[in-house]
């Protein structure tokens, strides 16, 4: 439904016992349709076996031995009639809308709240009964065994339980096998004691009583007031009506079902009726006393001793029907009781911890009655009762009856708590006018023909009052709402509180919690408080009923905690009343009381508990004062609480819209990067691959080659641009793949050091260089990584220390490794710090120095990538401290191979065939170039399926694949060579695409290398041979370094022109042609140091490093 929620759902879990539909049988909820699937005839059968009960032969012979046959039979007849017609409407509607009589109840006339009075009569009925039949069973239980009657009590109520608590689907099965055997057990022994006393029928329909005359109105009114108790098994019997089927199938037999065991019981009531007259009649004339001849058990015992003769088989039989009539009954007693309570308490408490929690309660209170003596009191017991039990039913009828013909209340019947008001005056004030003219004619007010007739008295009253009552209020007390559709055409709906699925009569829609909600949980909440009918709650409703009534100038006074106080007072005095009244009438059977004491004693009683029960009630409300400021404070903060949450929702919603936005804007920048560098680098591709080709062309001139040079050392510069770009954008978006090599870390270190010796002595300034001792032999780090960060720190040292020194030193604690590289430059200003790191970010100090602006970006992204960080100390004019620390740890079972460069040789690829698959043909080109003078055979193909064809004609050793392929992906062209056969060929994918990088590790099982464009020829030709394990020539390029504290103005130099023919190379950034060089000139002893301290700025491509050593060598010697 549509709606604010005003509440929180908070999920209601119930325990075992009440989520367990077995056993609950739906307790305090409409009977859902896909329960009933039993049978009219077996829900009938189930119904009917309410009949057993043996307290109806005992009222028929107690009636009949108090006030003659033709007062008990009169009464008999009538108040059969008058049950037959009182039962036949509440049959009928609770059958057709499948509700017990407390929701029955509460949707005719009573309203939610009022039905609870209407529970507890009923409640009342169960466990009286239940204890008149426990009574009995223990009475046979003594005569035929010996059994103490309190044991017997105990007995007779612990046996019920367990058939109990599965609810219908139990009894139903206990109730139809057993009904032939009640059937016949009850007959047999009637017809014996007949047919051995034919005089007997004649003796008991004139059998006069203790009374000693004939028909009497006092006397027919009295045992009238006894049988009217009975009104009240209605209820037990709509308690399994609700479960028939649908009427519109099968109508012949629903009908039968419910006119025979619902209104119908009392006709098998009255004949029981009767033969307890007949019995109890029969005993006195064979001798019995009075009080034992009432007794049921003493009745069939007489019986079954008539059908089989006297002895120990007579009084098994007996035994065994009185306990088979007690189960039968007592089963339907104790579940109607526990139905009774649940909705009793569950109004009260708002809590249901499931109807056999209230299944034993039931037995429980049943069990105190029997000790305390209420069968002996049964006449009186009853009379009192029945008072209460028409009034309730009077009023229950009339609504059924008379106001629903006449459109004085809705035509169906309304149950849920969130449609209903908590008081409905209709039924509610019948009831109490009913009850309170029935009560002053028992105690004599009326005169005693009307103390007689009270029950009579009480029905008529009620079926006037409540017509009379709905016409003054037009009938507006019966809807506090119009209920509202919840679920659209389905034939179910998902109450939002527990979560569970519930037929559409049993739920209602909530403003409070804005969803459907089941009947159940609905009268289970306390949080609301009828949020959805403020106006129908039982206070409100009382307050406005008494300023309608009370003069103007007193209404200030009917505040909502008086109202409370009233009413707690007054209910609180009736219960007090009734368990007073319940006491006198146990006393008042011994006849050596004194009466006129015993009343005055009740009285003063009475009035003393008044007194406390008005203290009590007093602090009661002061209570419920205190809780309720509370509860509107806190309510109050809540609200204020949840407008707070709201606002807060509204910028969190606000802060996750621009922070999508962001991260939107941040994806299209890396998109666009990326993209960028792919239309970049196949250009950039070109010219780098022709101008280290060209560089290599020493038929050139040193002017052309030198512009070659600075060509390819622009195109290297923007290749190392994107590349910077292309790190941070991975970084960002979390896809920088970490390799983990095994690092020699001191030879590693050693390389480094030796790189930036020289460019610190080239340039003039002291390089110092501290290693700790406990440095591991190996580490385990992303090498390539590792020295990208460390020579880009000591670089930047290198770049900007102009005089003074750099400072390199190395310290390892815990597998945590610490470098910083500390130098003299000019520092940096504080504010600048966190800067510096930014991307692009070039510091306005006055000194230029080449560079992107991207170094101390990548390497701090790195740094913490690869769990680690970089933190900057600086003074400006004294230098500053870079710090890098990382988590390095230790590899104790290295696996580093011995690593050695070799020349290439100008054969080293003979008889090795290379397919490149490029759309490009002038990617094709650059490669075929390159790698021909190896000795290398070259094909190319231009499209996959070109491609497909060429390999199959040629086998190549080794396939260079263009990622991007026109006719299909670079990707699947490599599954399917693999596919072809093509397993022991190596395959490179190339691609100008950075984005495809990351699918190397999927794709491993199809290629063995990635390699991006622009392309490297020289690391190319590395790739090439090593996955082709094809082996260089033996003499070594890198020869072992001298002394790096040996002046390199010290060392023995070569002549001018080879001098100057290293500064042409080094001036157009030929690297090849440096190594060849300087290998070359290492094959003079003489010149080998000076080779390998030149060798150090070539392996590092520092140009600017090797420029300047190579300027302070052509210095004359001083």
């Amino acid at each position: 439904m549509a709606g604010r929620q005003r509440i929180d759902r908070v999920r209601r879990e119930y325990n075992q016992w009440a989520a367990n539909e077995t056993l609950e049988d739906f307790a305090l909820r409409f009977t859902a349709k896909r329960a009933r699937r039993w049978s009219s005839a077996r829900v009938g059968q189930t119904a009917l076996g309410a009949a057993s009960f043996l307290a109806l032969e005992a009222i028929g012979g107690s009636i009949t031995l108090s006030y003659g046959f033709s007062n008990a039979a009169a009464a008999i007849a009538v108040v059969s009639v008058a049950i037959f017609a009182t039962a036949l409407p509440i049959c009928f509607y609770a059958a057709k809308y499948g509700v017990d009589i407390d929701l029955l109840t509460r949707g005719a006339g009573f309203g939610y709240i009022g039905s609870t009075i209407t529970s507890l009569i009923y409640a009342s009925f169960t466990f009286i009964f239940f204890a008149i039949e426990s009574v009995i069973m223990a009475m046979a239980l003594e005569l035929c065994l010996g059994i103490p009657r309190p044991l017997g009590y105990l007995a007779s109520a612990l046996v019920v339980i367990p058939l109990v608590v599965y609810g219908i689907s139990a009894i139903s099965r206990l109730q139809v096998w057993s009904q032939p055997i009640w059937i016949a057990l009850n007959l047999l022994p009637i017809a014996a004691v007949v047919m051995r006393d034919p005089q007997g029928l004649d003796e008991w329909t004139h059998y006069v009583g203790a009374s000693g005359g004939g028909f009497d109105l006092l006397s027919f009114g009295a045992a009238a007031s006894v049988a009217f108790a009975l009104i009240v098994q209605v209820g037990e019997q709509v308690d399994f009506l609700r479960f028939l089927p649908d009427s519109r199938q099968q109508k012949r037999a629903w009908w039968l079902a419910l006119l025979s065991s619902g209104p119908g019981w009392i006709v098998v009531g009255a004949l029981k009726f009767l033969v307890g007259s007949y019995l109890a009649v029969y005993l006195v004339r064979h001798g019995m006393a009075r009080h034992e001849a009432g007794d049921p058990p003493r009745m069939y015992a007489v019986g079954f001793a008539a059908l089989v003769g006297p002895g120990p088989l007579s009084l098994g039989l007996t035994c065994a029907f009185v306990v088979l009539c007690q189960i039968k009954i007592n089963v339907t007693n104790a579940y109607a009781g526990s139905i009774a309570w649940s909705n009793f308490f569950s109004r009260l408490t708002h809590s249901h911890p499931g109807r056999v929690v209230w299944l034993v309660f039931n037995v429980a209170v049943a069990l105190l009655v029997m000790e305390l003596g209420v069968y002996e009191a049964l006449e009186r017991t009853l009379a009192f009762y029945s008072s209460l039990a028409v009034a309730w039913v009077g009023a229950l009828v009339a609504d059924l009856v008379i106001n629903k013909p006449l459109g004085l209340s809705p035509p169906g019947i309304e149950f849920k708590r969130a449609h209903l008001y908590d008081i409905n005056p209709v039924g509610v004030g019948a009831m109490a006018a009913a009850t309170l003219l029935s009560t002053l004619a028992q105690i004599g007010a009326f005169g005693a023909i009307a103390r007689a007739f009270s029950p009579f008295l009480a029905l008529v009253t009620a079926l006037v009052v409540a017509p009379l009552i709905a016409l003054a209020t037009r009938g507006r007390f019966y809807l506090a709402r119009q209920p509202e559709p919840v679920a659209d055409g389905r034939t179910s709906v998902r109450c939002c509180i527990c979560e569970n699925t519930f037929e559409t009569e049993d739920t209602a829609s909530c403003p409070a919690y804005a969803g459907p909600i089941c009947s159940l949980c609905c009268s289970l909440d306390a949080r609301c408080h009828d949020l959805c009918k403020p106006h129908a709650r039982m206070h409100r409703q009382l307050a406005d009923g008494l300023a309608g009534v009370v003069p103007s100038r007193w209404r200030q006074l009917i505040r909502p905690h008086v109202v409370e106080f009233a009413l707690a007072f007054g209910l609180s005095t009736l219960l007090v009343a009734f368990l007073l009244a319940l006491i006198g009438l146990q006393i008042g059977t011994d006849r050596s009381v004194d009466h006129a004491a015993l009343v005055a004693t009740m009285w003063k009683v009475f009035v003393l508990l008044l007194i406390v029960i008005g203290v009590g009630s007093w602090l009661f409300v002061l209570v419920q004062v205190s809780r309720r400021a509370a509860q509107d404070e806190m309510l109050r903060q809540t609200q204020l609480l949840m407008e707070e949450i709201e606002a807060h929702e509204r910028t969190d919603a606000a802060l996750k819209r621009a922070k999508e936005a962001a991260e939107s804007a941040n994806y299209a920048k890396s998109r666009y990067v990326v993209g960028l560098s792919h239309e970049l680098r196949t250009p950039l591709n070109t010219i780098m691959g022709y101008a280290q080709l060209l560089e290599r062309d020493q038929k050139l001139g040193g002017k052309q080659r030198g512009q070659i040079a600075v060509m390819r050392r622009s195109a290297g510069h923007l290749s190392g641009l994107i590349d910077g770009l292309l790190d941070i954008s991975k970084v960002e978006a979390g896809k920088l793949d970490l390799s983990r090599d095994e690092i020699a870390i001191k030879p590693f270190l050693k390389q480094i050091v030796d790189m930036f010796a020289v460019q610190a002595a080239a340039k003039g300034i002291a390089f110092e260089v501290e290693i700790a001792g406990d440095l591991p032999e190996t580490v385990a780090s992303d090498e390539k990584r590792l020295r990208q960060i460390v020579i880009n720190l000591l670089s930047n040292a290198m770049k900007f220390t102009f005089a003074g020194r750099v400072d390199f030193r190395v310290r390892y604690r815990n597998e945590v490794a610490e470098f910083a590289v500390i130098d003299t430059g000019p520092g940096i200003p504080p504010e600048d710090l966190e800067r510096i790191f930014e991307p692009f970010e070039r510091l306005q100090s006055g000194m230029t120095a080449p560079g992107t602006g991207l170094g101390l970006t990548i390497c701090r992204l790195l740094a913490r990538v690869m769990g680690g960080d970089i933190l900057v100390e600086s003074t400006p004019g004294r230098g500053s401290t870079f710090r890098l620390r990382l988590f390095l740890p230790r590899v104790n079972d290295t696996k580093l191979p011995a690593i050695e460069e070799r020349l290439l040789g100008a054969d080293v690829g003979a008889g090795r065939a290379i397919l490149v698959v490029d759309d490009d043909a002038t990617h094709r080109d650059v490669i075929a170039e390159a790698m021909t003078p190896l000795g290398f055979t070259m094909f190319a193909a231009e499209t996959a399926g070109e491609g497909l064809r060429v390999a199959d004609l040629t086998r190549p050793d080794l396939f260079l694949l263009d990622v991007g392929l026109p006719d299909m992906h670079g990707w699947q062209l490599a599954e399917q060579l693999r596919a072809a056969g093509h397993t022991e060929a190596r395959i490179v994918m190339v691609s100008a695409s950075a984005i495809e990088e990351h699918r190397t590790s999927i794709a491993q099982p199809f290629h063995d290398a990635y390699v991006m464009k622009p392309v490297d020829i020289a690391r190319l030709t590395e790739t090439i041979l090593a996955l082709l394990g094809l082996d260089v020539q033996d003499a070594p390029l890198a020869v072992p370094a001298t002394e790096a504290a040996v002046p390199l103005e010290s060392l023995p130099r070569p002549d001018g022109d080879r001098l100057a023919a290293l500064i042409d190379l080094c001036e157009i950034g030929f690297v090849r042609g440096l190594r060849e060089a300087l290998a070359d000139l290492a094959t003079d002893a003489r010149y080998r140091p000076l080779a390998n301290r030149l060798l150090v700025f070539v392996d590092a491509v520092d140009m600017r490093g090797l420029a300047a050593a190579l300027e302070t060598l052509r210095e004359p010697i001083a």
